[in-house]
C-alpha cells in the first residue's frame, strides 16, 4: 500500500463565477465521501482534468457539465496551482484511494448570461449526472464557512485573489 505522503494530487480546475452584483455561484453537492454535514456541502464548480487537456479548456468543460454555464468571460486566474490533502480516513473511498488531495487551478470568470440559463438538474444538456442538488449566488466573504473545512483554506486564497472582481 502507497503511503499518504507519496500519493499525488490529482490535477484539478476550480471556478469562481461571478454574476453582475458580484456575487458567486455555489452548488450544494449530491454526495461524495468527503461531504460530512449538510452546512459544509456547498462549493463552487470544480472537476478533474483529464490526460493531456489543458486546464482552461477544462474549466469551461468542467463548468458546462455542472451547471449548463456557457455565457462566461475570463476575468483572471491564480497564478500556479493551490493544493489540498483529504482526511487520511477517508483516502481510500474518494478517487480510488489514487491521490492524496487535489492540486486546483482556479479561474475567476463573469457570467454575462440570465439565471435561466443555469440547469443543476440536467446539465450539459442532461448529458451529465447532476453534482449539485440546488445552487445560488452568494457573497464571497461567506464562501470558506460553506465549504468542507478541510477545503477552507483553499477558499480563503480564492477569495482574496478574486475579491477585486466582485465590486461593480
Amino acid at each position: 500500500m502507497t503511503r499518504f505522503e507519496d500519493l499525488p494530487y490529482r490535477p484539478c480546475v476550480g471556478l469562481m463565477v461571478l454574476n453582475r452584483d458580484g456575487l458567486a455561484f455555489i452548488g450544494r453537492r449530491t454526495e461524495g465521501p468527503e461531504h460530512v454535514d449538510a452546512v459544509h456541502a456547498w462549493q463552487m464548480p470544480q472537476g478533474g482534468v483529464d490526460p493531456g487537456e489543458d486546464p482552461w479548456t477544462a474549466a469551461l468543460r468542467e463548468l458546462w457539465e455542472e451547471t449548463s454555464i456557457r455565457s462566461v468571460e475570463k476575468l483572471g486566474e491564480v497564478e500556479g496551482w493551490l493544493a489540498y490533502d483529504i482526511p487520511r480516513d477517508i483516502v481510500g473511498q474518494a478517487w480510488k484511494g489514487k491521490y492524496r488531495g487535489q492540486k486546483q487551478k482556479w479561474y475567476a470568470l463573469r457570467f454575462t448570461g440570465e439565471d435561466a440559463e443555469i440547469d443543476v438538474a440536467t446539465p450539459g444538456g442532461g448529458a451529465h449526472p447532476a453534482e449539485f442538488a440546488e445552487w445560488r449566488w452568494e457573497r464571497l466573504e461567506n464562501l470558506p464557512g460553506l465549504i468542507i473545512p478541510f477545503k477552507r483554506p483553499v477558499y480563503q486564497r480564492v477569495v482574496q485573489e478574486f475579491s477585486r472582481f466582485a465590486t461593480r
